[in-house]
C-alpha cells in the first residue's frame, strides 16, 4: 500500500529534507578539520541514505527497500567500526606472528 492522503506530502517533504541534510553532511566530510568528523559526517550520511530508503519504502508500498535499507544500515555500522578502528589504532586486521 503506498502512501496516499495527507501522508504522501508530508513522505515527499521528508524525503527532500533528508536529502538537503545529507548535502550538508557531504560539506562536513569534505571539509572536516579533522578525521574524527568526517567519519562522523560519512556516518551520517550513510543513516540520511538508509532513511531515504525507508521513505521510499513508504513511499511506494513496496517492501524491497526496507529490506535494501536494513542492509545499508548494516554495511553502514561495519565500515563505521572498520574506519573508526583504523583510525584509532592504524590497522584494522592484526596479524599474530
Amino acid at each position: 500500500m503506498a502512501a496516499e492522503g495527507a501522508i504522501a506530502p508530508v513522505v515527499d517533504a521528508a524525503i527532500v529534507l533528508v536529502a538537503l541534510l545529507n548535502l550538508f553532511c557531504g560539506y562536513r566530510a569534505v571539509r572536516g578539520p579533522t578525521v574524527p568528523d568526517r567519519v562522523v559526517a560519512l556516518d551520517a550520511i550513510a543513516t540520511n541514505i538508509v532513511a531515504i530508503a525507508v521513505l521510499f519504502a513508504i513511499k511506494t508500498g513496496r517492501g524491497l527497500f526496507v529490506t535494501v535499507s536494513l542492509v545499508l544500515a548494516i554495511i553502514a555500522f561495519l565500515s563505521t567500526v572498520a574506519v573508526a578502528k583504523f583510525v584509532t589504532e592504524g590497522d584494522i586486521i592484526v596479524t599474530q606472528e
